[in-house]
This record gives C-alpha cells, structure tokens and sequence, in this order.
C-alpha cells in the first residue's frame, strides 16, 4: 500500500456555538469504501448532473449513526460496507470500562460538516472510513435478505484481532460485489459507482472535503497495516 502523492489536507474552522431542537436538526453519514486488496475505493457518479461524491445520507429515526452511514453507502453505491477500525487521531476519550491492553484502532468520523438545508433547518454530516465485505460474508447476508425479503442486512463488525493482511487473503483474488438498483427513490437510480484508485478519487473529488476524506482514510489504513507488520516482525 502506498500512500504518497496526496494532496494536502484542509484546515477545520474555529469551535462554533449554535443550538438546535429536533425540528430544525437533520443528522447524517456518509462513506469512504475501500477495497483494500486493490487499493481502491469506490465513488460515485451523478449521471444526470455529472458530478463525483462519496455515498452519503440522512439516517433513519432511530437508527445509529455508524449504522447509517454503512446503510447509506449500500444504497448509493452499491457495495456492502462496515466501517474499518483505524488509528485515527480523535478527541473521545477511552471508556472507563475498557482494559488496559485495549485496541489501538477505533471506529470515529473522520470528518463532521455542518451544512444549511434551509434557512431554519441544520444538517450535520458524520464522514466514516468503511471496507467492501469478504466473498464469505457477502454470501451469508445475500442468503438472509432471501430469507428476510428485506433489502438491507447490516453487517457484522470487523472482526477484532484480524489484521489488514488476513482480511485481504479472505478476497482471494475477487473483486467485491456490486448489487443493482439499490437506490431507495428515483434520484438515486440515477448513481453510478467506481471503483477508482486512491489518485484517481481524490482527484475526481478534488475541491470538496469528500477528497480529505479519501486521503486520510487511505493514510490511516496504510498505517494500521504498518503498526501490524511491525508488531509480527518484534514477535518473530
């Protein structure tokens, strides 16, 4: 994996005060989905007005925000996703109840955006860093929405102490499935999704904090994989 000729990453703005009830409040998430076994990471096209993005949306009422935003990359794009444990740089701090020897990696935003929706109304964004599913995986959650006759399966967290290295050799070789008509309304039958190398992404998204987002993604899974080769060469 490499993760050189990036662009640099933006500037955030200065802490802001604001206060919203729950009917001038709309929270969403959106996904950064890597294929890490190729190096790519899938992005999607606006067929009517032409433009990139990374799947995004609103999640649903009383749905997890993580959650939502795995669902919404689904939907949008086309390939299943769960959110990728990384050594991300954050704010939260460790839970009381952890151990002391407790996972490096953590699943967090990567980015949060506040935007306007109208002028009485607030979005907020949640940007996550997710991997497409291993064929095995796909397999079992393709049988359950037969069995279900239900579209969206979430699923299973990645599994702890699996590293990037055996996660890969799960692929074996395989592209990862894309599933058709998978928008829930007409706007979205208009996406289409790529899998496109990490140059290529940030370049498509060049302009947008949907870029920063490819990137620190891309940076922060070449460092776990870096921290797990070190730590099997101290063991060897």
């Amino acid at each position: 994996m490499d993760d050189t000729h990036l662009h640099d990453d933006p500037s955030s703005h200065p802490p802001v005060v604001a206060n919203f009830d729950s009917t001038h409040l709309v929270i969403g998430a959106g996904v950064a989905i890597f294929h890490l076994a190729t190096s790519r990471v899938v992005v999607c096209y606006h067929s009517r007005h032409r433009y990139w993005f990374l799947p995004k949306g609103r999640r649903d009422a009383g749905e997890d925000t993580d959650t939502g935003a795995e669902r919404e990359g689904y939907e949008e794009s086309g390939y299943r996703n769960r959110l990728l444990p990384l050594p991300l740089r954050h704010r939260q701090p460790k839970a009381h109840h952890a151990s002391s020897v407790s996972s490096p990696f953590v699943v967090e935003p990567v980015w949060t955006q506040l935007m306007p929706v109208r002028p009485t109304v607030q979005y907020m964004l949640f940007w996550y860093i997710a991997e497409t599913l291993p064929p095995n995986t796909e397999a079992s959650l393709s049988q359950k929405t037969k069995e279900e006759n239900d579209a969206y399966q979430k699923p299973p967290h990645f599994p702890p102490g699996m590293t990037l290295v055996q996660r890969i050799n799960l692929d074996e070789g395989r592209d990862p499935l894309r599933h058709e008509n998978t928008g829930v309304d007409e706007e979205e039958a208009l996406y289409e999704s790529h899998l496109l190398s990490v140059e290529d992404a940030t370049e498509k998204l060049r302009g947008t904090i949907m870029a920063d987002v490819v990137r620190l993604g891309w940076e922060a899974i070449c460092t776990r994989q870096k921290m797990e080769k070190e730590s099997v060469d101290v063991c060897l």
